[in-house]
């Protein structure tokens, strides 16, 4: 079977090991290459690195990994997800313009609304599940159109080849947040994108245990381009977080599959339960964009988000379950409940989350891998209590 030929999830447990270093050693593992600098043997001629900021021989395992693993041309890592994304977005100059999906993460939000126009690039907020009023949002010099699906917190889809036949039409690039979905169930490059970016803290390290971005490019000139913005910036990723997104990446398969089966039983107990007012999950039929993601991705994946009556029965349900963390994140191995309104969307100020469905009964969940049948259980008592509470105080 050639490499062509494949499946992803076998791909995600060699594809950073079959480099150079690891061909002579032997190794299962890249090594951590813990070296701020190299020594060069020709005054004339430099190695292939130099100095870390500008490349490192683990970093790099983990950039070729992710680039396989998307179908790209170039992977590049960050210090943060956000780096990644910002990063991408100084690809821009000045006098830019660009269309961000309505739904988007917080710091998304912040940086788009509060660092860009220091640079002088503009934005437009826009309702990407709707071509008709992408299409409006777009101006003469739109360069960008920003795409999350799912997005963050509502689980929006945006039908992916529509945006990227819309941008091509009026010379716009696309970038797409595929955090939540990661390579294994969706390929935005394969479908016309042209930047992907992660948080890679998320699903693809999956042990809550390191901050880290990736971006891909669908073009080398692109990703050269992009890296010679991190290396300016020098918001990379370290050698020892590397080697840990590399272990985490490899297991990605078996967390990803068990965590969105829960996470399918899970969002048809909560679309079932009269305390629970909606459920956004694109694996539920009612989603309005059910048959768009099935048609793009691979699965519906392990986060969904419910809404409750109001802040009070979702303060009770919080402090009532025993088993989620509740956190900031999401795709650990421990499930994590988060309340958007105060953490993923708190740089969002009330009267656009408003706007964008953001209630104060709105709450988050990342399906670990406990055994779906205790987290239902859990959350079972933890609305009884939730419903009893409120009732006491009203």
């Amino acid at each position: 079977m050639s490499l062509n030929e494949e499946r992803l999830e076998t791909t995600i447990i060699h594809a950073s090991t079959r480099g150079e270093y690891e061909r002579k050693s032997g190794a299962v593992n890249v090594p951590i290459y813990l070296s701020s600098t190299f020594h060069q043997e020709s005054f004339d001629g430099f190695g292939p690195y130099d100095y870390s900021r500008s490349g490192n021989p683990t970093r790099e395992a983990l950039e070729k990994s992710i680039a396989t693993l998307e179908g790209g041309a170039r992977g590049l890592a960050f210090a943060s997800g956000m780096a990644a994304i910002s990063s991408a977005f100084m690809l821009l100059s000045s006098g830019d313009h660009i269309v961000v999906t309505e739904d988007v993460y917080g710091g998304t939000y912040r940086f788009v609304t509060e660092v860009l126009p220091k640079f002088g690039i503009d934005h437009t907020f826009a309702d990407l599940t709707n071509v008709e009023q992408t299409a409006q949002a777009i101006q003469p010099n739109t360069k960008v159109i920003y795409i999350e699906t799912p997005s963050n917190p509502r689980l929006g889809i945006t039908d992916i080849e529509a945006i990227v036949k819309l941008a091509r039409e009026n010379d716009c690039l696309t970038f797409l947040d595929n955090t939540f979905m990661s390579p294994l169930y969706q390929r935005p490059l394969d479908l016309g994108v042209d930047v992907v970016v992660h948080s890679a803290t998320k699903f693809l390290s999956g042990h809550s245990d390191i901050i880290a971005g990736l971006a891909v490019t669908k073009d080398e000139t692109l990703g050269n381009r992009l890296a010679f913005i991190q290396n300016s910036f020098g918001s990379i990723l370290g050698a020892q977080d590397s080697y840990a997104l590399i272990q985490g990446i490899k297991t990605l398969g078996a967390r990803l599959m068990q965590s969105s089966g829960s996470a399918q039983k899970i969002a048809d107990y909560l679309n079932a339960h009269p305390l629970v007012e909606e459920v956004f999950y694109p694996g539920l039929a009612s989603h309005p964009g059910y048959t768009i993601h099935s048609k793009q991705s691979k699965s519906p994946g392990a986060v969904l988000s419910f809404s409750l009556p109001d802040r009070e029965t979702a303060k009770a349900f919080v402090e009532n379950v025993r088993i989620p963390v509740f956190a900031v994140s999401l795709g650990g191995v421990e499930s994590i409940l988060s309340y958007p309104a105060t953490m993923s969307h708190a740089a969002m100020p009330k009267e656009e989350r408003e706007k964008r469905g953001i209630t104060d009964g709105l709450l988050r969940f990342s399906v670990g891998l406990e055994h779906v049948d205790d987290l239902i259980a859990d959350f079972e008592q933890a609305l009884i209590k939730a419903n009893n509470i409120v009732a006491l105080i009203n």
